[in-house]
């Protein structure tokens, strides 16, 4: 994201979620464990040697997969800005250049409290019928209510800020 000297406001979040990280690193360690055990232990030194390479690569690929979603969790962030000229938003790695939010047709912003999992299916980028939602950690954002319906949820450590800085910059009705 290209750097103003004009920022009013900067979040940078990352999934820090306890169990999240445990679930997905728990995978990882089966994964490895499976992988020797099928290949070094007691079923691979009776295992035709066909059978303990397909074994291998079975749980070579998946752990190879395991630790690639540990990198991409690690390496994920959710990148707020707001600017005198708009809001924008970067989730990395899945956006190469923040995305401005027209803030033309908003006619709510609000702070809020909001259940990730039961209102938006979990944490990231999230689609539902009626909006969008940006999310990383924990169950606090603001919510910009649009005039066709829609919403844009942008999940926030400092949700009362956001959404203070948000009107500051927000076209008037």
């Amino acid at each position: 994201m290209a750097q103003t000297t004009d920022v009013i406001f900067h979040e940078q979040q990352q999934f820090r979620q306890w169990w999240l990280w445990a679930l997905v690193l728990g995978d990882v360690l089966l994964m490895l464990g499976l992988l020797g055990y099928f290949t070094f232990g007691p079923v691979g030194a009776n295992m035709a040697r066909s059978g303990r390479i397909g074994l291998l690569v079975a749980f070579g690929a998946a752990t190879l997969f395991s630790t690639a979603l540990v990198a991409l969790l690690a390496g994920s962030r959710l990148i707020t800005e707001v600017r005198p000229d708009g809001l924008y938003i970067r989730f990395v790695p899945f956006h190469r250049s923040a995305r401005k939010v027209p803030l033309e047709n908003v006619v709510k912003v609000e702070a809020r409290t909001y259940s990730p999992i039961g209102q938006y299916g979990g944490y990231g980028l999230r689609r539902t019928f009626r909006g969008r939602a940006y999310n990383v950690s924990g169950n606090r954002g603001v919510r910009l209510d649009f005039a066709d319906g829609k919403h844009l949820l942008i999940g926030s450590q400092q949700p009362n800020e956001l959404a203070q800085a948000i009107q500051t910059i927000r076209p008037q009705q």
